[in-house]
């Protein structure tokens, strides 16, 4: 590591002490030591706005914001109604502004006595970059720009990939890997200053998400040496940002994955592993152009999305499977003369749930995104919104809580109330509806029924049945904003804030306790191995349920302590994309750290991990949430 890094991290680690004040008195920061600027000085009250997209970052590299403007005004002068013109206004309004944040942070940079930065913030964000670091610039600025007007969760996208030309140029012209190296480091050290500012859930869920790697339309791997630079910085500097998320397929070497695995050991939760072998064919089935499929990225968490010409809106709403079934189960268990009639209802009542989420967000959306829909592909052109059709893609995504819950629980009423007979329906949803109170031998017997997460057909083929019913329901439903809607996997918050409000459930979980984490198992599961968990949950074909959600799994910290253990943990994920895993993020851990943590904060300011589809300090998570990954299955080596 670098003086300059060095000095930059201490930087970081002062700007964390701050005291904020409000919004009104707020004015950008140039600090001492800053390579990129364009830091929020002061607290403003945070708002939800547009976002959750991967904006166009070529068009502000390759162009410049002059440039961009003056497509705004050639598009206006071909405008054809007083609404389109109307909306180019608000665009030159927004990019106006854009241009005079630039300015005033070239100014903050000279009273400083930046010079570096004084010159390049003559060319950038105004002229198109002509090097990696004018380039890095550029994007620390867009993330102001965007974060400025509260949009929130925008990923960085495919970062090796819109910014290698960039490097290329930079080693043509004499600059060294080592410097590069040292630039991008930097930068990520800068998206670290404010997250305190840029938050979504709690402190970390900023949606600051980097896509590294992939494969192209002719399956070769498109991997690079920017690539590899990122995940070298990820590992010497140990932030929660950029969250690093791997594109990688059947044909990914060991080597990468064995990187990755080294990368899990810092406990950082990351990298998150997409597939795609998996994730591709899966958005080509909801209506993706093949060339956007092939061009994917992940949105704030783990939702597939297309950068550049995608306004999809990956977590509108969410599914609650433990309650579907439920009412399935305590409405009509006693009616029914077979588990496959149950399996009826359940398939109706997981319909009325998607319905119950189609009305709800019919064509609805909260937000205008004038500032982003000048970097989304179509929206300057059209001069039109990008929530209103103005980009390529307006989708709606729902997540798909509880699987493991849901699944566990049908599994535990078929074997003991249909196969085994020795439990009686009213007896079952009597117990479901006193929470178990004076039955606490029946909750054992359920708890001890086949569980999603050891490789039991029993269990697993209802799972797939119910995924089945979600995906074959819901996707290509017409949301009401010339999109439709995508079925998926993941939880985000609702593994806690749904189950709260989700009474007692057939696998023997008490009213409001927590579900699984996205696609993994309950809390309640007792697998015979780590293994077990992923042929499980690589039975289904996740092409039909692809809005996103990860297989999440933790590990001991002692796993990852030698050679051996990266080795095996490696070719552990590479066994679950070989079987057709769609998603997958691993959690280095020990539960005694952790403990030891919530009662002594002041020891453990830095401690780090994963909490649904990204990764926050300890001490920054709500109870609830500490709570939930305590009691998160530790698989030893």
């Amino acid at each position: 590591m670098t003086k300059t890094i060095e000095a930059l991290l201490e930087q970081l680690k002062e700007n964390g002490n701050r005291k904020y004040r409000t919004r009104e008195l707020e004015a950008p920061v140039v600090y001492p030591v800053d390579l990129f600027g364009f830091n929020f000085g002061t607290e403003y009250e945070s708002e939800w706005g547009s976002g959750n997209v991967t904006p166009n970052y070529t068009r502000a590299l390759s162009k410049g914001l002059l440039a961009i403007r003056e497509d705004i005004v050639s598009s206006m002068q071909n405008a054809k109604t007083e609404q389109q013109i109307a909306f180019g206004n608000k665009m030159l309004a927004s990019l106006d502004k854009y241009i005079d944040i630039a300015k005033e942070h070239k100014k903050d940079a000279l009273a400083a006595g930046n010079t570096r930065l004084y010159e390049t913030l003559e060319r950038v964000p105004l002229y198109p970059a002509t090097s990696f670091y004018e380039a890095c610039t550029v994007i620390r600025s867009m993330m102001y720009f965007f974060r400025y007007f509260n949009a929130t969760h925008i990923g960085l996208g495919r970062f090796d990939q819109y910014m290698y030309p960039y490097y290329l140029a930079d080693r043509k012209r004499g600059v060294s890997d080592e410097e590069i190296f040292e630039t991008l480091e930097a930068f990520f050290v800068s998206l670290n200053h404010d997250i305190d500012l840029y938050r979504g859930w709690m402190v970390g869920d900023n949606g600051q998400s980097m896509v590294l790697g992939g494969f192209d339309k002719d399956g070769k791997s498109v991997y690079n040496e920017l690539s590899e630079m990122c995940m070298r910085a990820s590992l010497e500097l140990e932030l929660i940002d950029p969250k690093i998320n791997l594109r990688v397929g059947k044909n990914t070497p060991i080597e990468l994955y064995e990187l990755g695995t080294e990368l899990t050991k810092k406990g950082l939760g990351f990298p998150q592993y997409c597939n795609d072998d998996v994730v591709v064919p899966g958005l080509i089935k909801l209506g993706y152009d093949p060339d956007d499929a092939q061009n994917y990225v992940v949105a704030a968490c783990w939702e597939y999305i297309i950068p550049g010409c995608g306004a999809d809106i990956p977590n509108k709403r969410s599914l609650n499977f433990p309650l579907a079934v439920n009412r399935a189960i305590t409405e009509n268990l006693c009616f029914c003369q077979s588990f496959d009639e149950l399996m009826t209802y359940a398939k109706r009542e997981i319909e009325r749930a998607c319905d119950a989420i189609i009305e709800y967000a019919w064509g609805y959306i909260e937000h205008e995104g004038v500032e982003l829909s000048i970097f989304i592909d179509g929206c300057i052109e059209s001069l039109t919104n990008m929530w209103e059709c103005g980009a390529k893609y307006n989708n709606f995504g729902s997540h798909g809580a509880g699987i493991a819950n849901a699944a566990d629980a049908l599994a535990a009423v078929k074997k003991l109330v249909f196969d085994d007979k020795t439990v009686s329906a009213q007896e079952l949803v009597d117990a479901l509806e006193n929470n178990f109170a004076d039955a606490e031998e029946l909750r054992h017997k359920l708890l001890a029924c086949p569980k999603m997460g050891n490789n039991d057909d029993y269990v697993d083929s209802i799972a797939s049945k119910l995924m089945d019913y979600f995906g074959e329901y819901l996707n290509g439903k017409p949301n009401g904003i010339g999109g439709i809607w995508r079925a998926g996997t993941g939880t985000a918050m609702e593994y806690v804030r749904a189950a709260q409000k989700t009474p007692a459930t057939a696998d023997g979980r008490h009213d409001g306790d927590s579900f699984g984490t996205n696609f993994s198992p309950s809390l309640e599961i007792r697998p015979s191995g780590i293994l077990s968990v992923v042929q499980s949950f690589t039975k289904h074909d996740m092409t039909n349920i692809i809005n996103g959600g990860p297989l999440t799994l933790e590990i001991h910290d002692t796993v990852l302590r030698n050679d051996i253990g990266i080795k095996k943990t490696a070719a552990l994920v590479k066994a679950f994309i070989d079987l057709g895993g769609h998603q997958l993020q691993l959690n280095s851990i020990n539960r005694e750290r952790l403990l030891d943590a919530r009662e002594h904060p002041e020891k453990y300011p830095n401690l780090i991990v994963r909490v649904w589809g990204w990764s926050g300090y300890w001490n920054d998570l709500r109870t609830e949430y500490q709570d939930h990954i305590i009691r998160r299955i530790e698989f030893m080596g």
